[in-house]
């Protein structure tokens, strides 16, 4: 059967689909940022009691599978998330050729979905998102 959380009143099994871009859609999640920025993002998920199920960041998105408990709104958490990634980078990468000025590195809002019963199509969905943009760029060249 499936695995509910448990909180002290509750059992629950909310996931959702989440989508967010740097600002101007730059692409800028690459190299050591790309592997650097799954774990910040998984320990800054945990913070908030969430935890992302499946992930993957592309040159110029995100696209994160997360379970989050009802007592925090979706906005809360992405915006925590997206806050203090931002500020983490900017710490990190601040006087390297990189120009990441704190809380200005993601552009404003996000796409959210519900995910329901089906969790596995939208794993799928996330892990295939590179092979499907590559594709796109093929075509485009032609």
């Amino acid at each position: 059967m499936n695995n509910y959380n448990k909180l002290k009143h509750t059992t629950w099994e909310c996931k959702y689909h989440l989508v967010w871009i740097p600002k101007y859609r730059k692409k800028i999640i690459y190299g050591q940022l790309r592997k650097y920025f799954g774990e910040i993002l998984k320990e800054l998920a945990l913070q908030r009691e969430s935890k992302i199920i499946e992930g993957h960041l592309m040159g110029d998105h995100v696209h994160v599978l997360i379970s989050i408990p009802p007592k925090y709104s979706v906005s809360q958490v992405v915006g925590y998330i997206k806050g203090k990634s931002a500020i983490h980078i900017a710490r990190t990468y601040a006087g390297k050729r990189h120009n990441f000025v704190g809380q200005s590195f993601w552009a404003r809002g996000y796409f959210v979905s519900t995910v329901g019963r089906n969790e596995e199509i939208v794993k799928k969905y996330i892990k295939k998102q590179e092979e499907a943009d590559r594709k796109i760029d093929q075509l485009e060249l032609f």
